[in-house]
C-alpha cells in the first residue's frame, strides 16, 4: 500500500501538473509588386485565436467555420485589421484594400493591398494583431522590397519596424 503511495506521489501528480503549451503566432507576408504598384499583404493566424479576439472585442459569436457562421463577418475582420495593423509608406500613413479571406486547416489566411504604390524606399509597419488578447503573442513579419528579404518578430513590447529597400 506504502509503495502504491508513494508511487502515485513521485510519478503521477508531477505529470498532471504539465499542460500543453500553447504558442501564439501569426505570420505577415509584406511583398511589393513593382509591376502591380502595390503592395500585397498576406496574414495568417489560428482560427481558434481570432475568433476569440473578435468575439470579445465586439460581443459578437462569429461561429467560424461552421453552418452557424455569421454572413457579415468579413465586415468584423475589416473592421479589427484596421485598428491592429497599421503602415507607412516613406513617412505617410496608408490604408489598405481589404480583399477577403480564407480558411484552410486550423488557419485563416486575410488578403490585404495597398495599391498606387509607384515606388517604395521604406515601410513602416505596426502590427498589434490579437495582442491585448494574447500577451505571449508574437507577430512575425516578412517583407519583400525587390530583391531585399527581411523578417523580424513583433511582440506586445515591440511591435513596429521600418524595413528599408536598400
Amino acid at each position: 500500500m506504502r509503495f502504491n503511495k508513494t508511487f502515485l506521489l513521485l510519478f503521477i501528480i508531477p505529470l498532471l501538473s504539465f499542460s500543453a503549451h500553447k504558442y501564439y503566432l501569426s505570420l505577415t507576408q509584406i511583398n511589393y509588386k513593382n509591376d502591380a504598384k502595390s503592395i500585397q499583404i498576406i496574414i495568417n493566424v489560428f482560427i481558434d485565436d481570432i475568433e476569440t479576439a473578435l468575439n470579445k472585442d465586439y460581443k459578437i459569436d462569429l461561429q467560424l467555420t461552421t453552418t452557424k457562421e455569421l454572413k457579415d463577418n468579413d465586415t468584423y475582420f475589416e473592421k479589427y485589421l484596421n485598428k491592429k495593423l497599421l503602415f507607412k509608406v516613406d513617412g505617410v500613413s496608408k490604408n489598405f484594400t481589404y480583399i477577403g479571406k480564407e480558411y484552410d486547416g486550423d488557419l485563416v489566411y486575410f488578403y490585404l493591398e495597398i495599391e498606387d504604390i509607384s515606388q517604395l524606399k521604406t515601410i513602416d509597419v505596426t502590427n498589434n494583431i490579437l495582442i491585448s488578447h494574447f500577451p505571449k503573442q508574437q507577430n512575425l513579419t516578412k517583407c519583400k522590397l525587390g530583391n531585399k528579404n527581411k523578417s523580424i518578430l513583433l511582440t506586445k513590447q515591440e511591435n513596429s519596424f521600418q524595413f528599408k529597400s536598400k
